[in-house]
């Protein structure tokens, strides 16, 4: 297990800090969690081995499995890239590989391992590619080769910020992936084991390094995660066979900005007897079916601890959890299972010497702390230098954008650029003196400004029917339209965080947004179906985070504006325009 442990020195905190005995603690999860049910004999027998170097499902398990499952059983995707099967796939054409099952699913399932999903309903033969960048840092180099590779596809071509701090590139052809994963590689990218059943992005602060006021820098966990999932992007087959997707962060503000409460592993950092370490939150993901919030495992971890404690409760979920309805095999549905003290115990099974600590009462979060946006100029930690965080509406560039940030970076601060959850980029390492010729920049007075307006500051957007399939309605270029026309109605006096999904797998993750519109068909006035979405009202990200709540079903998306000036004024202190006018007046 010495191979798995990763040496940090104990970070230096920040002296906004107060003492454990004089803060109030944090707490991430609404009521406590599930009690199990007895568990039948044999449950706790893994459901996979390994065989030739990969975990399969053992053969009596194999009943009443989903589809998916099947298709990793038929041939072990991980194949496509450890064995070189890209290469031969990649020299098919689309009519050749439809004709054989096995090939389709190749293109459709099981590249997803590689990073590579077919967009057969919405750009039949072309592919979003998404890579994995832990933390969210970014090189110039690395953004302008993925500028080349989308630019050669013209209109087709084009790539979003996502809410995992990641780039996805679009209008990817077959024949062109393996000189494409080459290229990655070279420029220090990976695209591998970033969808479907595996892990994906690890999620830090994106201000790791250089706010005075962080926790602890979470670059190097978020990268060792990385390094140790995909084994240094060679692939790792102990993580590619897991029941459903599974989503880890590395905490390390007091600002939450890697929303713990969503994802299925959070380490949150909390001091015991004088060790720096973290508490580990456990289960929190959406679905369509449930949404659940993270909830602690009773656990802490020291730093040299973090890849131990990630490895064996990954393994709890590989070896135990359900492969039925796919609606129910994300770990939590495990963790109610099991119960958390049993979850808890096979984790424990799985740790070094089978020891596991129990949670400690010294968190290091603040949960009275006002949570701060990115955007604008903002002072390091490193004295003379300051980063600028720009807006990117919806989260959407093309090649020439992507070109443009490389050369900011290159030109004002260290090459570095930095991806946020919220689908914006951070530009850090600017000299002082050099920040009043980077705020002249045309591109940020015509496209990406460091000052969005208000309402725009929140705006999040998946994306949508325009390229993907389980997408119901048109969300990017819609989100941008009702929070323009909105925002003429009504002033509000603060941010107002609005995301929209096109469908209920929720990548946008409205039940987090202050106002939040999932993609539905409704019907109109005249009993016409049309595209329309659910609101969501009042989720909340940050130490008193919790999930949004259904408003109201069905809207029609062209009946959206009224109702959003409705609910701005009514909740969010929002003020028509023309009252603003008269008492200006």
């Amino acid at each position: 297990m010495s191979s798995l442990s990763g040496r940090f020195l104990m970070p230096q905190l920040s002296h906004t800090v107060p003492s454990s005995s004089a803060r109030p603690r944090t707490r991430l999860f609404a009521g406590p969690p599930t009690v199990a049910q007895p568990v039948e004999t044999g449950r706790l027998e893994p459901r996979v081995e390994e065989k030739d170097g990969y975990y399969v499902l053992k053969e009596r398990f194999r009943q009443g499995i989903n589809p998916q499952e099947k298709v990793k059983i038929e041939k072990e995707p991980m194949k496509l890239f450890m064995e070189n099967g890209i290469e031969e796939l990649a020299k098919l054409s689309m009519e050749e590989i439809d004709k054989e099952k096995s090939t389709k699913d190749d293109i459709d399932v099981r590249l997803k391992w590689l990073g590579l999903f077919h967009r057969r309903k919405s750009q039949y033969g072309r592919f979003m590619m998404r890579l994995k960048l832990p933390n969210g840092v970014t090189t110039s180099e690395q953004t302008r080769f993925l500028a080349s590779v989308i630019r050669k596809y013209g209109k087709d071509g084009c790539a979003d910020v996502t809410t995992r701090q990641n780039w996805q590139i679009r209008g990817v052809v077959l024949p062109d992936v393996p000189e494409i994963l080459r290229g990655l590689a070279e420029v220090g990218l990976t695209s591998l084991q970033s969808g479907m059943d595996n892990v994906r992005n690890p999620v830090g602060n994106p201000l790791a390094g250089i706010d005075p006021d962080e926790i602890v820098d979470t670059r190097p966990y978020t990268n060792l995660l990385s390094q140790f999932i995909t084994a240094n992007s060679r692939g790792n087959p102990a993580f590619t066979n897991l029941p459903r997707k599974w989503n880890v962060c590395v905490v390390g503000s007091h600002d939450l900005y890697e929303h713990p409460h969503i994802n299925d592993l959070a380490y949150m950092p909390a001091m015991k007897d004088g060790r720096f370490g973290f508490n580990l939150l456990v289960g929190g993901f959406f679905s369509p079916k449930r949404c659940a919030e993270a909830v602690p495992l009773d656990a802490w971890v020291s730093a040299d601890g973090v890849l131990p404690a990630c490895k064996a409760i990954l393994e709890a979920y590989r070896d135990l959890g359900t492969r039925g309805n796919r609606q129910k095999t994300r770990m939590m549905w495990l963790i109610d299972e099991l119960g958390i003290e049993g979850f808890r115990s096979e984790v424990v099974k799985r740790m070094p010497d089978q020891e596991l600590e129990r949670e400690s009462s010294e968190d290091l979060i603040q949960k009275r702390w006002e949570r701060r946006d990115c955007f604008g100029v903002h002072p390091q930690k490193q004295q003379g230098l300051s980063y600028v965080g720009l807006h990117i509406p919806v989260g959407r560039v093309r090649a020439d954008d992507m070109d443009e940030l490389a050369r900011l970076a290159d030109t004002y601060g260290s090459g570095e650029l930095r991806l946020t959850v919220e689908q914006n980029v951070i530009i850090p390492n600017i000299e002082d003196s050099k920040i009043e010729a980077f705020l002249g920049e045309r591109l940020l007075k015509d496209r990406f400004s460091p000052e969005p307006p208000l309402l725009m500051k929140g705006l999040v957007a998946c994306t949508g029917n325009e390229f993907c399939g389980q997408a119901i309605i048109e969300t990017k270029a819609r989100a941008m339209k009702v929070t323009e026309e909105v925002q003429r109605l009504v002033s509000v006096s603060k941010p107002v965080r609005m995301h929209w999904t096109g469908c209920p797998n929720t990548c946008g993750q409205v039940q987090v947004a202050d106002v939040g519109f999932m993609g539905c068909m409704a019907r109109d006035e005249n009993g016409k179906v049309c595209e329309g979405a659910d609101v969501y009202v009042g989720g909340r990200v940050g130490s008193t985070s919790h999930l949004g709540e259904l408003y109201r079903k069905s809207v029609p998306c062209k009946d959206l504006v009224p109702l959003v000036v409705d609910i701005l004024v009514k909740q969010f202190g929002a003020v028509p325009r023309e009252r603003e006018e008269v008492e200006e007046d």
